[in-house]
């Protein structure tokens, strides 16, 4: 079960993250600092903008207490802070024009996901089981589908996936990518689950329209209306950069029984417990 709900207070100071075990990963000829907790099969929690806030550490606590050994890997931002506006402006830009990620259209997939391919092998070598399972959020919302690429990712979430940022129904992968992967979700008999607010100014219809169009069935949506997103005590980033209901299960989820974005996260921990539960 999910671990009791930390107080909205807590969630606007930093978060020590010294409940999980900081570890370095050199993969592909690349480091990353990556926190891990946990145990069970692994699934990796990708950071949403502006970085691993307290919101996304508190979501990577409750897949730990789930029953999952949780890899929570630093991409970019400051791991555990609650960074002004002008900080979290600095921290998007810099990513938007990094070598590692592709945020604008005609780029294809982001060569970060290569990095997060080999984490998910070692992490699926580390934990056992039948694989791994992941989860990308806004920026880091379209690797998760990337990441199918690699045979042991088997329970992909992609949460208000915003990336190209200059084209609504761009999907941020390569094309001869997202056949393959269409491919295996149909051989293995697999599915993406994916979720976003109605109203979310960066993760519009138009890209889950193109992600059905692409996957037909396999392609599993799940849309929120907008009275289900929290509007108290928001980091400066989502009050003033974001400014629309975004991230379903961090700063916008609601952590009170009934509310839409729990029936969300709850769907998102079984979708996990399903798909990465020992076949022996």
């Amino acid at each position: 079960m999910p671990s009791t709900p930390i107080n909205r207070i807590g969630l606007r100071q930093p978060d020590p993250l010294d409940d999980f075990e900081p570890r370095k990963f050199f993969l592909d000829g690349i480091e990353k600092p990556v926190h891990v907790a946990g145990a069970g099969p692994a699934v990796i929690v990708m950071t949403e903008m502006p970085g691993i806030s307290p919101q996304v550490a508190r979501f990577a606590r409750w897949v730990r207490d789930a029953g999952f050994t949780v890899y929570m890997p630093s991409l970019f931002g400051r791991d555990g802070a609650v960074p002004g506006v002008e900080e979290s402006k600095t921290i998007f830009q810099r990513a938007c024009v990094s070598a590692e990620f592709r945020a604008f259209a005609g780029q294809g997939s982001s060569p970060v996901t290569q990095w997060l391919r080999a984490l998910a092998r070692l992490a699926h070598g580390e934990c056992g089981g039948p694989g791994v399972g992941a989860i990308g959020m806004c920026f880091t919302g379209n690797f998760a589908l990337t990441m199918m690429l690699e045979p042991s990712m088997l329970a992909p979430v992609l949460a208000q996936p915003s990336l190209p940022l200059d084209d609504p129904a761009g999907l941020e992968i390569a094309p001869e990518q997202l056949a393959a992967v269409r491919q295996r979700l149909d051989r293995e008999d697999l599915t993406v689950m994916a979720y976003r607010f109605d109203g979310d100014r960066f993760c519009k219809a138009q890209r889950f329209a193109a992600y059905t169009e692409a996957l037909g069935e396999r392609f599993v949506a799940r849309v929120l209306p907008d009275s289900a997103a929290n509007r108290e005590g928001l980091a400066p980033f989502f009050e003033h950069v974001v400014a629309s209901p975004h991230s379903v299960v961090t700063a916008h989820l609601i952590d009170e029984a009934g509310q839409p974005t729990i029936a969300a996260r709850d769907e998102i921990l079984a979708f996990f417990a399903r798909r990465l539960a020992s076949k022996e």
